[in-house]
This record gives structure tokens, sequence and C-alpha cells, in this order.
């Protein structure tokens, strides 16, 4: 990274941006130039891991490149808000976001209702009830992170 000013390490300190942020998106394989899809996710912390957790349909492009290459890499980003510096005559954004990378597998059907709960735990702080009919044409990923990094600009100088 080039500006280490802004670099984040801390991993508590990771793990909350991305409770904050309500999109993820994946950079996939596909030959001559990535696939970038924003989702929606779930984050769950166990011990120093992390894993994100995404649902889709039965088939489709994302699927088909996961079976082709289960790497990829993440974004999420959070906390935007103009800067503007009067004196200078300039202005820049603030933000605070995470990258990394990652490996997905799809889920078996006995895992998804678990998964799925951490999915919407990202959106509803409270666990409900919701419809299970839906989950026999909903495939279920888990990315297992394998590193990642935040940076952050939130400084008004």
């Amino acid at each position: 990274m080039r500006r280490k000013d802004r670099e984040i390490t801390d991993f508590d300190e990771i793990v909350a941006i991305m409770r904050k942020c309500d999109v993820c998106r994946l950079a996939l394989n596909d030959g001559d130039f990535p696939y970038i899809v924003p989702l929606n996710f779930g984050l769950e912390v166990r011990g120093d891991r992390v894993f994100l957790y995404f649902h889709a349909a039965r088939e489709g492009k994302k699927l088909d490149l996961i079976a082709r290459d289960n790497r990829a890499s993440f974004e999420m980003d959070c906390d935007h808000h103009f800067i503007l510096y009067e004196d200078r005559m300039s202005c820049t954004m603030g933000y605070a976001s995470v990258i990394g990378h990652g490996t997905i597998e799809l889920l078996p059907e006995e895992e998804k209702y678990e998964a799925l709960k951490i999915l919407m735990r990202q959106y509803h702080a409270e666990d409900f009830a919701f419809d299970t009919k839906p989950m026999k044409v909903t495939t279920v990923m888990r990315m297992t992170v394998l590193n990642m990094v935040g940076k952050r600009r939130n400084n008004i100088h």
C-alpha cells in the first residue's frame, strides 16, 4: 500500500469496518478481464478467521466462474464523506475500506440455513424467522478470507 498512513492492520478495526458495510464486491477470474459483481454478504468471525457468506440462484455466470477457479478478491467500503479544503480550493473523499483475497466454496444443503442467518444478521441485528422454501433454489457460498487489509481517510487536513 502506497499510503501507509491510511493503512489499517488491526484485525478488530478491520472487522468493525466490515460490519458497517452493506455491499461486498467480488472479483472473479474470467480470463482476459476480471468479473466484478456487487453482492449482499454475511460476516462471521471465528477467532482470527473471517468468513464471508453470499447467496445466488442455482446457476449463472458467477457460479460458472467459481466452479472454474474458486479464488476471488473482494472489496467493501463505507463512511463516505466529502472533504473540502477551502483554503487550498481542493477537495477529496473520506472513506473506510477493506480489500482481501480468499477461496469460495458452495455449501451443502444442511449448512444453508445457518449461513443465511449469518447473512441476514449483516442487515438486521436480531434473528427473525424467514421463509425457507426458496432455499431449494438458492446457492449459498462461503469465502474463507486468506488475507485482508483496511484503509481509511477521514482527516480534514
